[in-house]
């Protein structure tokens, strides 16, 4: 089986040996060369990274990687926490691997977001799913009410499974860029559609009840958990700055 898994990077990094990983500058049209692969090759996505984050790498790796048999995304300080053989052996009894669930406890994966962002973001995806792919509506509010969800836009999926996850995704991210205006948003809130992504992955899975396994995940640098922590009460419990 060949593997390749995009490692998303806006800086230089030390990455991972063998083949089956490929270091990929993300957003890296009009940018200099950090020594990588870049995403503003074949068909791509790379000026729309301000808005996308690492999902111009995985625009760039469904449609420019051929012959191969999986396609995987993770970040350059964030891996999935086994060796690439372990992923491979996984892939041998599952299509699809995802990092594991991250739960917020007293958030739901709506409220999070909109305490965090722009509610208005949800609310247009909502429509956007009512109207071109309703048979996924119900799973879309299943997954807002839920306090867990799969996160960081991390996948490894045979290629068959991504081809069809992409095609979806692309299409509601895409209309949502059309119909959201997001001219007043701070540069964070401007990447919208990659943190809109992160939730409609769990949409996708569970609109088509596709199995998975899950791994756990390596941050390579300091989480600061108690400024998260801080953080993300103060978004809950205070009321949010225009």
């Amino acid at each position: 089986m060949i593997v390749k898994i995009v490692i998303a990077t806006h800086k230089a990094f030390t990455p991972p040996s063998g083949e089956s990983f490929i270091p990929l500058h993300v957003g890296a049209a009009g940018k200099p060369s950090i020594g990588f692969a870049t995403d503003d090759t074949g068909e791509n996505i790379s000026s729309r990274n301000p808005n996308y984050c690492e999902l111009t790498g995985l625009y760039w790796a469904w449609k420019n990687l051929s012959d191969v048999d999986a396609i995987g995304l993770c970040h350059y300080r964030r891996f999935f926490k086994v060796s690439f053989e372990a992923i491979e052996s996984l892939l041998s009894r599952t299509d699809c691997v995802l990092p594991r669930k991250r739960n917020y406890f007293i958030e739901t994966t709506y409220s999070q977001y909109a305490h965090a962002h722009h509610a208005a973001d949800l609310d247009l995806t909502r429509e956007i799913i009512a109207e071109r792919h309703p048979d996924c509506l119900e799973a879309f509010d299943a997954t807002m009410k839920s306090t867990k969800g799969h996160r960081f836009n991390m996948l490894v999926m045979k290629r068959p499974l991504l081809d069809r996850y992409c095609a979806w995704l692309f299409d509601i991210l895409f209309e949502l860029e059309k119909r959201l205006d997001i001219s007043a948003y701070s540069a964070n809130d401007r990447r919208v559609f990659g943190f809109v992504g992160e939730r409609l992955l769990d949409v996708w899975i569970r609109a088509n009840d596709i199995p998975y396994a899950e791994l756990p995940v390596l941050h390579t640098e300091s989480q600061h958990w108690p400024t998260k922590i801080i953080r993300f009460l103060k978004r809950k419990f205070l009321p949010r700055r225009k």
